[in-house]
């Protein structure tokens, strides 16, 4: 029987549950630290704004995608709660193109919607699309991307709408800065959010733990009275700590191999997990309505098959670089991705 020890972390009122009796360390990307509600992410800067070196990077990177993927003449065009997403408002607006007015912006929670309305655009509600036509493109950020532009999401707590607006989308396009490029998800960022009915949120945990996680953490307020942050749903988020996640190719590599590795057949073993699997484990949880994992088809991909729908991962991700450039993961037809430099 499992020892279930309920700790506190660094950070004010976050209940840890994790089968090591070690506190959280504090990490810099901490979604305490950047959440749906901060009011950094809803300030549009001024073009002419002194930035630092990581918001420049995303300036960068918003400009490349909105220029190779903005159609003034859309119909319906998603935002995204990121802070990168700031940058690709203000790439929009510098277009100055009289036709965006007619253009109905989609948000993906209350956030997004007070950025859209601040640039004087039109905002749609998810809710208030008709049943047809599909999102021409969506715009949203990322806390990491791997080689096979499988996403992490979730940081800013807005997960289960920014999931809604990516799969009712031709295309998903994500704007990142460099650290969020990784070869696997859960290498630089080292959590993946999940959002929770409250009710069944010690179950869910305990069930995380389950499947090898080695902390799930309550995501809580800044302020210790606050308690646990809600979602635009009123629902919890859960933040659980995994080892880094497979690609299906590592699990192929390992397969053809005449004797396995342990572990490498991404199923859990010793905590080990491909991307997929994993995604598909954690949503099949009683109470969790949504994981941060953005895994299989791109709207791409699944237009192509006749699915009516679009698809989790983006068919290309945008990352600002250190040294000015742009750097660009663009999907396969095969669902790989390709690394141009712009």
């Amino acid at each position: 029987m499992r020892t279930i020890l309920t700790t506190y972390c660094r950070l004010p009122k976050c209940v840890l549950i994790s089968k090591h009796f070690s506190p959280l360390r504090s990490d810099p990307h901490n979604p305490f630290l950047f959440n749906c509600y901060s009011s950094s992410t809803t300030n549009m800067p001024s073009s002419n704004t002194p930035l630092s070196d990581i918001e420049t990077a995303k300036r960068n990177a918003a400009r490349a995608a909105v220029k190779e993927h903005f159609d003034p003449s859309a119909r319906y065009v998603g935002i995204g709660s990121g802070s990168t997403i700031v940058y690709v408002v203000e790439a929009i607006q510098e277009l100055d193109d009289p036709r965006i007015a007619n253009i109905n912006f989609i948000p993906t929670g209350y956030q997004s919607r007070q950025m859209i309305l601040r640039a004087n655009l039109k905002d749609l509600k998810f809710d208030s699309l008709p049943a047809k036509p599909l999102i021409d493109v969506a715009f949203d950020g990322a806390d990491e991307i791997d080689d096979s532009l499988n996403c992490i999401k979730g940081g800013g707590a807005c997960l289960y709408q920014e999931k809604l607006v990516a799969t009712q989308a031709r295309k998903f396009i994500c704007v990142a800065d460099h650290r969020k490029l990784q070869p696997r998800l859960l290498t630089f960022w080292k959590y993946i959010p999940i959002e929770v009915e409250p009710l069944a949120t010690h179950t869910v945990m305990n069930a995380i733990l389950g499947l090898g996680a080695t902390s799930a953490v309550l995501r809580e307020g800044h302020m210790m009275k606050a308690g646990p942050i809600k979602t635009d749903q009123d629902n919890f988020i859960i933040d659980a700590y995994f080892q880094p996640l497979l690609l299906p190719a590592d699990v192929e590599k390992s397969g053809s191999l005449h004797e396995v590795q342990k572990g490498m057949e991404g199923k859990g073993e010793g905590g080990v997990w491909e991307v997929a699997e994993l995604a598909r484990e954690i949503k099949a949880i009683e109470g969790v309505l949504s994981v941060g994992l953005f895994v299989g088809e791109n709207g791409e991909q699944a237009t192509r098959r006749g699915a009516g729908r679009g698809g989790q991962k983006p068919v290309a991700a945008y990352f600002g670089m250190e040294d000015g450039s742009v750097t660009v993961r663009v999907a396969n037809e095969d669902g790989t991705a390709t690394v141009r430099e712009k």
